[in-house]
């Protein structure tokens, strides 16, 4: 229909929920509790986010949640000041073409805003997520957007180009696993090109790694379906985590996508910003490295410029 639609409806629980749809794609935006995008997918398809059904409805109180789907957090991860709860309605605005939704993290004196442009003729989203210190004091962080995938998919990361030795003598980038983590475990696929990691939720354990991706993208291949996550590289920048900008993490219940800026020290006032480019296709993709390059390298084209 080469628009975007906007509406607002009840989903998951939760009564006022903002829906943007081009009659291709459609999301799902809670101003409840957030700012959350709860579900991305096909009209009338399977969502590619994973909602939690023991918190849907839920606001109030003091105990953070996970609550599934998009979300903004800061990195470096740490215990109490990440889980600041985000339990409370988020502000949002509509301006014809980009849903703004916006709510302030009160201990943490932190503003924190995700923009959502819907291509109004392609299953293609841009985001911008931004964090503004409304503090007296300078914070160094990272902006880092976490997507709750579905379960009983598969993602995707592409590994540096493959040289050999004694052709190239220098590393080519870090590859961080968190304790937990054993590359043992038979949901990794640790392949010359790609790294996969398959969601299992017969599995028992978690799984949590890191890498800085400077082809900038991942992908989620989910049911005869693929999503590819954009995010640029920062060849200057200073990274979180051992130098990630991309991680991934896994349990029974869902597996994360997740993409970091670089670490910037933010003044009081000053904001930091981070984009990401989303894109949907109906494709499936085999196990193997060239199944890769032929289901999912297309689409990155599509995704340039977006």
């Amino acid at each position: 229909m080469d628009r975007t639609s906007m509406e607002v409806v009840e989903f998951a629980g939760w009564p006022r929920c903002v829906r943007l749809s081009n009659g291709q794609v459609e999301l799902v935006v809670t101003t409840d509790v957030g700012p959350r995008i709860l579900r991305f997918g096909f009209v009338g398809g399977q969502n590619f986010f994973h909602v939690f059904h023991d918190t849907e409805g839920l606001t109030g109180g003091d105990t953070w949640h996970s609550f599934g789907g998009h979300r903004l957090w800061h990195a470096p991860e740490a215990f109490p000041r990440t889980y600041e709860p985000d339990n409370v309605p988020a502000e949002y605005s509509w301006d014809g073409s980009t849903l703004t939704l916006r709510s302030v993290e009160h201990g943490n004196h932190l503003e924190k805003e995700i923009s959502v442009t819907l291509s109004p003729s392609a299953p293609q989203v841009s985001l911008t997520h931004r964090i503004t210190n409304r503090g007296q004091w300078p914070l160094e962080l990272a902006v880092w957007a976490l997507s709750v995938m579905a379960q009983r998919g598969e993602a995707i990361y592409p590994q540096e180009p493959y040289v050999p030795h004694p052709d190239c003598l220098t590393p080519a980038r870090p590859l961080v696993l968190w304790h937990f983590t054993d590359m043992s475990d038979p949901r990794w696929t640790w392949g010359r090109k790609y790294i996969r990691l398959r969601q299992d939720p017969t599995a028992s354990t978690k799984a949590k790694a890191g890498l800085l991706n400077t082809a900038g993208w991942a992908a989620y291949v989910l049911g005869g379906e693929v999503f590819v996550k954009r995010c640029g590289f920062e060849a200057a920048g200073t990274y979180a985590d051992m130098g990630c900008n991309n991680e991934t993490y896994t349990d029974p219940d869902f597996l994360e996508l997740e993409t970091l800026s670089p670490l910037t020290k933010l003044e009081p006032g000053a904001s930091v910003e981070h984009d990401e480019q989303w894109l949907l296709a109906r494709r499936d993709c085999g196990p193997t490295d060239e199944d890769v390059d032929q289901a999912i390298l297309p689409l990155l084209d599509l995704l340039t410029g977006a």
